[in-house]
């Protein structure tokens, strides 16, 4: 409606519209079309990036989730190709029991002419944006988020300066196995126990440290933030780990990813 005369909504406030005929193309606009908002070029080639579009989503499956709509308008002072809205389905019922809709959780689109209006040079680019607080309150209702905060990530610590590389080498090993990780990046002057309190103010489950001394046995330490416990009991073809005191393990650097997995799975985390 906002490309034909118009719209007015539930409260009687009428919308212009870009006084479009359904019959209107680029032809009978010189190829392009112009408005007091938008200085969009129209052409066919829409119709082919949507056509292209619906076919990429059948062979991904989610052509029941995915609905081509030429109706839908967002940005005409930037957007410069397909657009897109997602929006939550399901109903659930208001205060009065009346049936309603999340509706529109997120959108964006193509805008290959913003950048360059900063850059100067032409920079192709999809943008998209999040209804976050309609977003985690749909997660919510449907009981896939709780109010009791994500445990944070596990951290590795900063034991020798030098070896920097190799600390971020076991954070890549860690989120290659889909468990999340990151390398303390404070102060690289900052003892072990500054290192661990940054640790456990992240909600971190578990910190990694290895000194010179270790890595030259190929051993690291994985010390347990929650509890404070031991690994105790752990039993493997070589006994890879022994208890080095509470609340952290010693052990083989090549079996670091399976330690970290058990220690998560020992508190519910995976």
């Amino acid at each position: 409606m906002l490309l034909g005369k118009g719209r007015k909504d539930e409260s009687g406030d009428f919308t212009k519209g870009a006084e479009l005929s359904d019959s209107t193309d680029c032809r009978h606009r010189g190829g392009h079309h112009r408005n007091a908002r938008s200085n969009r070029r129209c052409t066919r080639s829409g119709e082919l990036e949507l056509s292209e579009i619906a076919t990429l989503m059948r062979s991904a499956g989610y052509d029941d989730r995915v609905r081509i709509d030429k109706t839908v308008v967002r940005g005409l002072e930037y957007y410069t190709g397909p657009v897109y809205e997602v929006e939550l389905t399901f109903e659930i019922k208001d205060e009065k029991g009346r049936p309603v809709r999340f509706g529109s959780v997120g959108g964006g689109g193509r805008y290959d002419g913003l950048v360059s209006r900063f850059r100067g040079e032409p920079v192709p680019a999809t943008g998209f944006s999040i209804g976050v607080s309609r977003l985690q309150a749909a997660l919510t209702h449907l009981g896939k988020i709780s109010g009791n905060p994500a445990p944070g990530p596990v951290v590795v610590t900063v034991f020798d300066r030098d070896r920097v590389a190799d600390y971020q080498r076991m954070v890549s090993a860690l989120r290659t196995a889909n468990i999340r990780a990151e390398l303390y990046l404070g102060n690289p002057k900052n003892n072990l126990g500054t290192q661990l309190k940054y640790a456990d103010r992240r909600g971190a489950p578990c910190a990694i440290i290895q000194g010179g001394d270790e890595k030259a046995r190929g051993e690291v330490q994985i010390k347990d933030l929650i509890l404070g416990a031991t690994l105790a009991g752990h039993q493997g073809p070589r006994r890879l780990f022994e208890e080095t005191g509470r609340g952290a393990i010693r052990g083989k650097e090549d079996a670091l990813i399976e330690a970290v997995r058990k220690l998560l799975a020992r508190h519910k985390l995976i």
